[in-house]
């Protein structure tokens, strides 16, 4: 764990395929946060919410980045993944088409995340 004391890293992803190398910065920073032992919670808000369902982060491309698709792993294997409520019903999407793992939450719930002592908060 980095700096001994206990912290959590609340990453909002607010851009997709629309803005693919702030896309891509939001995902590399929460997988290395979680890869360092940091406890870590994405949220997937804006066209990044489409990468809640299955198969849409193995179809993100961007030259020189690693694998969207494998930085959400490594992100889900220890910390969180929210889809923003008002996000996913814009798209149609509800909790029986995300990941399995993945919820939905709005924003009084990132508010809380994020106003939680200890934590920091980025968005992209």
């Amino acid at each position: 764990m980095l700096g001994g004391m206990a912290r959590t890293l609340v990453v909002k992803a607010t851009a997709g395929a629309d803005a693919p190398e702030r896309c891509a910065q939001a995902f590399t920073v929460a997988a290395a946060a979680a890869a360092a032992g940091v406890d870590v919670s994405l949220w997937l808000t804006g066209e990044s919410t489409w990468f809640a369902l299955p198969g849409r982060a193995q179809e993100f491309e961007l030259p020189h980045s690693a694998p969207l698709a494998e930085l959400l792993h490594v992100i889900m294997a220890t910390g969180k993944v929210t889809a923003c409520t008002q996000c996913a019903a814009r798209r149609d999407i509800g909790p029986g088409d995300v990941l399995p793992g993945v919820r939905i939450a709005g924003a009084a719930v990132f508010v809380e995340e994020a106003m939680a002592d200890g934590a920091q908060a980025l968005v992209y």
